[in-house]
């Protein structure tokens, strides 16, 4: 009976990784939709935007407060796509370049795009830390 519990232990263990990647994937593809959208509402706010720049341009007339409105939920919209884009990356283990927006691993030093070197939160994960340290160390003695 020892062989038929670990083959039932290991499906146990197996049928739960599973669940858990497709946990993962249904997440993503929510966030993927919610991406989506905010992309759909940022395009129709930029439409409105340049329709009311070109009517007032028409017209004759400036409408400067219009247009800072129009600007600052263009900003909104953009800050809560950032915000839905990272938890994406988050869950897929990926990091966007701050520069590209280039995809990379992560953990990568240099963008795989624009060869930019990537920012960690950890100083201590910087591949260049322990080189400044030991040049510290020689410049003392």
């Amino acid at each position: 009976m020892g062989v038929l519990e670990d083959v039932v232990m290991n499906a146990k263990s197996a049928a739960t990784t599973v669940g858990k990647h497709a946990e993962r994937l249904v997440d993503i593809s929510k966030l993927r939709v919610n991406a989506a959208e905010l992309n759909g509402e940022i395009a129709k706010k930029y439409e409105a935007l340049g329709r009311l720049v070109y009517d007032s341009v028409k017209a004759d007339a400036r409408p400067e407060g219009l247009v800072d409105e129009y600007v600052e939920a263009i900003d909104v919209l953009c800050k809560k796509l950032d915000e839905v884009n990272e938890k994406i990356n988050i869950l897929r283990n990926k990091t966007a370049c701050p520069i590209c927006g280039e995809q990379n691993a992560e953990g990568a030093i240099f963008c795989s795009h624009c060869g930019v070197k990537l920012k960690y939160n950890d100083a201590a994960a910087e591949p260049d830390a322990a080189p400044e340290t030991a040049q510290s160390e020689e410049q003392v003695q």
